[in-house]
């Protein structure tokens, strides 16, 4: 390469290793070791957890089966679904993290909830139940990637005009 005096090369400093105060410590390495240690020994409960947090969501359903999408009712099914948003991947599930945030997008606001399709929203809940059920943990899964994709198609329609919000 030719030299090109013209040209000033600026290395940006590593900001995120000034903020926890500098290079890891070997200590520091001890820590991180032992809490991977632990999370390994909490893996086994993960799906027992991850049930719990669906059948929560599935009784939030059930009320929206029967009142619908509008009110508290129709919160507490979007807070069900956020959470696993959260969790599914942390529990070892991301294709549930993928079905609930199509959700939460259909539901995340009162006016996309007064105009959602109820019948919707159910497919989500019971795409999420299946695959816990079926212990599909991921879109490598060919139905549950296709199922996935085919509930964020429609959840993206039906979002379109509130895309900018």
């Amino acid at each position: 390469m030719a030299n090109n005096k013209d040209v000033e090369v600026i290395s940006a400093p590593n900001m995120l290793q000034i903020k926890v105060g500098g290079p890891v410590s070997q200590g520091d390495l001890h820590m991180i070791q032992k809490a991977e240690e632990a999370l390994k020994d909490l893996r086994s409960d993960f799906g027992q957890w991850l049930e719990e947090e669906v059948v929560k969501l599935e009784d939030a359903a059930k009320i929206v089966r029967d009142k619908g999408l509008n009110g508290s009712e129709g919160e507490e099914l979007f807070v069900r679904a956020h959470d696993l948003r959260g969790l599914g991947t942390t529990y070892e599930f991301p294709i549930i993290t993928r079905l609930a945030k199509s959700l939460t997008k259909m539901i995340d606001m009162p006016e996309k909830r007064e105009k959602a399709q109820t019948s919707l929203a159910l497919a989500h809940v019971g795409a999420i139940r299946a695959a816990l059920s079926q212990n599909i943990r991921d879109d490598n899964d060919p139905v549950a990637a296709a199922l996935a994709s085919e509930l964020e198609t429609q959840t993206a329609a039906f979002a379109e005009p509130w895309k900018d919000d």
